[in-house]
């Protein structure tokens, strides 16, 4: 417990300490566990859309099969921003994601 505290200390130390980079790689955190923690709205959402689209069948096959695959990439990718914060992969610290960078978009959902 000691080690993985020590680790997350030395991380957060890190990514404050390279001036040129903290906003950006600190925003490439909170992207990481905003995609995490908002990942399942993904599929309900998706569903809803395919609905709005096509109607209930288009909802409860395409919407479904639509809605897992970007709750598991969101979740991935979200993953790996968290880890790799502090180093600038994409370069410049470009979302991996970016249709939208954040699931709730600018405010709105899209």
């Amino acid at each position: 417990m000691k080690k993985i505290a020590l680790f997350i200390v030395f991380v957060m130390l890190f990514a404050v300490a390279s001036s040129a980079f903290a906003d950006d790689a600190l925003k490439k955190l909170g992207r990481g566990v905003a995609n995490v923690a908002t990942c399942p709205i993904e599929i309900v959402y998706r569903i809803a859309e395919a609905n709005k689209e096509s109607g209930p069948f288009a909802a409860m096959t395409w919407g479904v099969v639509n809605g897992t695959w970007r709750t598991l990439v969101r979740a991935v990718v979200g993953a790996y921003e968290i880890v790799s914060f502090p180093v600038p992969i994409p370069a410049d610290y470009k979302p991996v994601i970016d249709d939208p960078e954040f699931f709730l978009g600018d405010g709105g959902l899209y």
